[in-house]
């Protein structure tokens, strides 16, 4: 059986809330000119890529491995 990774977004926006970073913040720590581009990642109306997970990684400061599930 594959197992796939699925990207744990409720956990994603309870430690950014919990370290009191805005989604307005957050977006532009990663680059994003608004909050938008961040906002819809972060409610999955839109995946997150690789290296959104590594920016979110480094700016929450947790391991990658541990913003996913294991399916």
């Amino acid at each position: 059986m594959v197992k796939h990774s699925v990207v744990n977004l409720a956990l994603i926006k309870s430690l950014r809330t919990d370290k009191n970073i805005s989604v307005e913040e957050m977006s532009k720590r990663m680059g994003y000119q608004g909050y938008q581009g961040y906002y819809y990642k972060e409610n999955g109306s839109r995946k997150m890529s690789a290296d959104d997970i590594a920016k979110i990684s480094v700016i929450l400061d947790v391991p990658i491995n541990e913003l996913f599930f294991e399916n």
